[in-house]
């Protein structure tokens, strides 16, 4: 058995990454010596957990920039570098699902009021609900497509043409599983993008998904040969964070089933990068 399999099966609250994190910071040591997480277990082996698990519980709080909220609904300007909601059964770290939980009402677990997501990376609007009755109907709309999602984008170069329909399948990349890839056996895919403006050697673009696979964006854009500026995962230039913002969502929402498009700012870092 692998240490990090082994770490789970003796601390069951645990999820296999938080295991590996605890082996990585050197908090489980086997025969007194650190290991990683591949280590494979033997008979005579005395592995050494040291974690209390009443930490898990504490969860630190996180003040997050609300655009809307009503009795059902509470639309946020999530940061970059904020998860959307927790990666385990257990995990001690600020998400936009533990910002909304004492705002919910009948609904319990790590991703209670959780509509849609964001990427960690990616800024911008991001729609919760506060009640059973709102979360079905606003999932509902996302998943007969009934919304509209326009992101903001910069990448490096030249958009070939300026504008264009990207219509190719994604499938998640074997050869790395975390991530994804245009590929022949992957789901049916549609992007919409155009070219806002193009200025020192950089394009801000308009994309507008008609799907939403994972990672959509990012793959789309590294297809044609631009990657977003910052995507470190799918070869975007090195920035300073990756350069791609939710910029507005049309949705219906409960209150008088009113139809509302709520608009996120664009980061000055945007304009900053155009202009430099």
């Amino acid at each position: 058995m692998r240490l990090d399999q082994f770490v789970v099966q003796e601390r069951p609250r645990l999820s296999r990454s938080f295991a590996v994190k605890l082996i990585e910071e050197g908090q489980v040591k086997v025969n007194g010596q650190t290991q990683k997480a591949g280590y494979k277990i033997r008979a005579s082996d005395t592995v050494e957990i040291n974690f209390d698990e009443a930490e898990l519980d504490v969860i630190p709080d996180i003040d997050l920039p609300i655009l809307y909220e009503d009795d059902d609904v509470i639309v946020i300007n999530k940061p970059t570098g904020v998860i959307s909601h927790a990666r385990g059964r257990y995990w001690d770290e600020a998400s936009v699902a533990s910002f909304v939980r004492k705002r919910v009402a009948e609904m319990e677990g790590e991703r209670a009021g959780i509509v849609h997501r964001l990427d960690r990376a990616t800024s911008g609007v991001m729609i919760c609900a506060k009640n059973p009755a709102a979360l079905s109907m606003l999932q509902k709309q996302f998943s007969q497509r009934k919304t509209k999602k326009s992101y903001i984008a910069i990448v490096k170069g030249e958009m070939d043409p300026p504008a264009a329909l990207i219509d190719m399948p994604i499938e998640r990349n074997p050869k790395l599983p975390s991530t994804f890839r245009v590929g022949p056996n992957g789901k049916s895919a549609q992007t919409q993008y155009e070219t806002l403006e193009h200025k020192n050697g950089y394009s801000l673009l308009e994309l507008k998904p008609e799907t939403g696979r994972t990672h959509q964006l990012r793959v789309h854009l590294l297809k044609q040969g631009h990657p977003i500026v910052g995507d470190a995962l799918y070869k975007g230039e090195p920035a300073e964070r990756l350069f791609l913002h939710a910029h507005k969502l049309e949705i219906t929402i409960p209150k008088n089933s009113e139809r509302v498009t709520f608009e996120a700012p664009l980061p000055d870092v945007f304009e900053d990068l155009m202009s430099a």
